[in-house]
């Protein structure tokens, strides 16, 4: 997988002199879809990373991201509770529809890599939380889609919303056991993202389509 998602960096760093290029940040609402087996609520975390979106006079408009994102769930079993952290690396592919100079609606595709996973547990009852055992349950590869807003009021400045669905199961099918704390084999990613950034050069680029 890691060759494949390197493919996606190469092609996205050629076109960098023909695309504009900026940075972006913000907060996830995370949590996890298919978990009957427990209580999960939304976990606060964080993203952030840079994106190519070349500038277009046109209804229609293209944006390639790399974004590290913090995202996972709180949960509350019958005899456990805590909470599981998962670090993404993320390279979503989306299209940009334009409403109007200040306002564009995005959808897409996107994979992720997943780079690092924590599992805390107040009862400490599931297996050593250690980077190795707790990554063994994961799959490390992930995809699905997104579909957002983002409004550009002045200058290069945006803010944005944006809503993230996996179709890739989290876990991986063990022979034996279960994941830390959790035993909902086809759970899946989701996650709120409320951000802020800025597009470098966007004021020239827009004096010219004036």
């Amino acid at each position: 997988m890691r060759p494949l998602l390197f493919s996606w960096l190469v092609l996205g760093s050629l076109s960098l002199g023909a695309q504009g290029i900026g940075i972006k940040a913000g907060l996830n609402f995370a949590n996890v879809t298919n978990a009957s087996s427990l209580t999960s609520s939304n976990r606060t975390g964080f993203m952030a990373g840079l994106f190519l979106a070349p500038p277009s006079k046109k209804i229609l408009s293209s944006r390639t991201e790399l974004i590290f994102s913090r995202q996972g769930y709180n949960f509350q079993t019958g005899s456990n509770t805590g909470h599981v952290n998962l670090d993404y690396l993320i390279l979503p592919q989306l299209m940009g529809i334009n409403i109007t100079h200040f306002v564009q609606v995005q959808l897409g595709a996107q994979m992720a890599l997943l780079l690092n996973a924590k599992a805390d547990s107040a009862q400490g009852n599931g297996p050593p939380n250690t980077p190795g055992s707790v990554m063994s349950y994961y799959n490390r590869f992930d995809y699905g889609f997104g579909a957002g807003v983002e409004i550009h009021p002045v200058l290069g400045l945006l803010i944005g919303a944006r809503y993230n669905i996996s179709l890739g199961k989290l876990y991986k099918d063990l022979a034996t056991g279960q994941p830390p704390s959790f035993s909902s084999a086809d759970a899946r990613n989701n996650v709120v993202q409320l951000f802020a950034g800025w597009t470098f050069g966007q004021s020239s680029s827009k004096k010219k389509t004036q």
